[in-house]
């Protein structure tokens, strides 16, 4: 039999490919997890109050670095079931993506926490009502900017601040990309009213698949445009 009518080796069939998945998106929610799991248990257990808005941030100092080495190992994954190492390229993508993801996520979240007590003390701050409406949008471009911004920095080696001009200019030069991680955003702010803050982390891995599905367009465009 020859090499073009041998059907697909061992490690290569669909079921293969769907079985490789699986396993590298439970290692790399585990490892998510194991990296982020002190600072999102404190998490669990702050009071839904204004005093605990910094405190959040605090306790999601981690999730930065964490969320970007998930995206790369995702985005780096291997589809032969015969050659997995989703935990070797999580420690990589961590290691590599630390610093440039450290400089736009402490701004990220001392942006969020800002927001998030001006919101908490709407009423006694006697302002009018629309000023709420402004702030939450305000907070959805942000986080849509951030998506943006940990795409990019988790797979290319820029300067933050370029990374950050980027993600700005995807927002509308990627629009599909960017309605896909607003009804992301719905998703994960929907399960944790419903349910906890827990939920959504259990998730993690599959949220970062869809981030990288809605950021291919993205990530084309910056590798053809804006590398050598």
């Amino acid at each position: 039999m020859t090499d073009a009518t041998a059907g697909p080796r061992f490690g290569e069939g669909p079921l293969s490919r769907a079985s490789a998945l699986v396993y590298t998106l439970l290692v790399v929610e585990l490892l998510f997890l194991g990296t982020t799991l002190p600072g999102l248990a404190w998490l669990l257990l702050l009071d839904r109050t204004a005093a605990g808005v910094p405190l959040a941030a605090v306790c999601l100092l981690p999730v930065g670095p964490a969320l970007s080495a998930a995206l790369y190992a995702v985005h780096h994954r291997r589809l032969d079931l015969t050659d997995l190492h989703p935990a070797a390229a999580f420690w990589r993508g961590y290691k590599a993506g630390f610093r440039g993801v450290v400089k736009l996520w402490i701004p990220y979240l001392a942006w969020m926490t800002i927001i998030g007590m001006n919101i908490a003390h709407f009423a006694a701050a006697a302002v009018p009502g629309w000023w709420a409406v402004v702030s939450l949008v305000i907070a959805v471009v942000a986080t849509l900017w951030c998506a943006n911004a940990l795409v990019i920095t988790s797979l290319f080696a820029f300067r933050a601040r370029d990374v950050a001009r980027l993600a700005a200019y995807f927002l509308t030069r990627s629009p599909r990309g960017s309605l896909g991680n607003a009804g992301l955003l719905v998703v994960a702010a929907g399960i944790t009213l419903v349910a906890s803050e827990a939920v959504p982390t259990l998730l993690v891995s599959v949220f970062a698949s869809a981030l990288l599905l809605n950021g291919r367009p993205m990530i084309a465009e910056v590798r053809e445009s804006f590398t050598a």
